[in-house]
């Protein structure tokens, strides 16, 4: 499938749940804002932008798909689908981005400074509910990620 296509299907208006991540990047991290139609979902930490070079940044700023997947390290939790040079971006619980995450996106309750939250896993629950609540309907869920 063409690149462009493939990012037009993403916007489609098939898309029943989207999830909107807002960013401000940091050099020691990069915080964000989930939301969901509107509505604020939690805080979110992640690497540092470093040209998306695996396992030391963050991801690109785009349109992605959510899916669920399971391993024995973070049991249930969720993927970000089709991330461009990069494979097993996930969303799971960390409370500090440079120590507990290669390039995923943790839920925070509260941010504590650049790349570091409180309550991963609260947090992470929360939004895992919510988009497990809509896979579990059929429907497809994309995140947006934007600064």
């Amino acid at each position: 499938m063409a690149p462009t296509t493939h990012w037009l299907w993403y916007k489609s208006a098939d898309c029943k749940m989207v999830l909107l991540l807002s960013r401000t990047y940091f050099p020691e991290g990069t915080n964000g804002s989930l939301a969901c139609d509107g509505q604020f979902l939690c805080y979110t930490i992640e690497l540092p932008w470093r040209e998306n070079k695996k396992g030391v940044s963050c991801i690109p700023e785009g349109y992605y798909l959510l899916r669920k997947r399971y391993s024995r390290k973070f049991q249930w939790h969720i993927e970000v689908v089709a991330v461009k040079n990069r494979h097993l971006i996930l969303l799971h619980s960390a409370n500090n981005a440079l120590s507990q995450l290669l390039g995923c996106i943790a839920p925070v309750t509260e941010l504590s400074g650049a790349g570091l939250g409180l309550q991963s896993r609260r947090a992470f629950a929360m939004v895992k509910k919510k988009v497990y609540t809509a896979l579990e309907q059929s429907a497809i869920v994309s995140l947006i990620v934007q600064s």
